[in-house]
């Protein structure tokens, strides 16, 4: 028994960090901004000329569940096209075709 076998003693948090000091250190990577599509104008995509206030299934698709008109930043569409849309909303509450708002609950 004189003879024993020394093996030396093994640290386990040595290894672990050496190789966190091994590691080279990553270039600093701005964050990418979101970048949202354009939004294309719905009546000039499929080319309406004038908006009519009859076809109220497209009229009422330019409002919200509570009868307010969205605005040109949310829909998308051109300057021309939102007055268009501004004024066949209005003659559809105004013939009851639209509701003026939804009742409250």
């Amino acid at each position: 028994m004189s003879e024993e076998i020394k093996t030396p003693a093994t640290n386990t948090a040595a290894p672990a960090a050496a190789a966190k000091t091994e590691r080279p250190a990553r270039p600093y990577m701005a964050k990418k901004r979101f970048e949202s599509r354009r939004k294309v104008c719905k009546v000039c995509a499929e080319k309406i000329d004038n908006v009519d206030y009859k076809n109220f299934q497209f009229v009422k698709s330019f409002t919200m569940e509570s009868g307010k008109i969205l605005s040109r930043r949310i829909t998308g569409t051109c300057a021309k096209h939102q007055r268009q849309i501004t004024k066949a909303v209005k003659r559809d509450r105004n013939l009851a075709i639209l509701p003026y708002s939804l009742p409250k609950k």
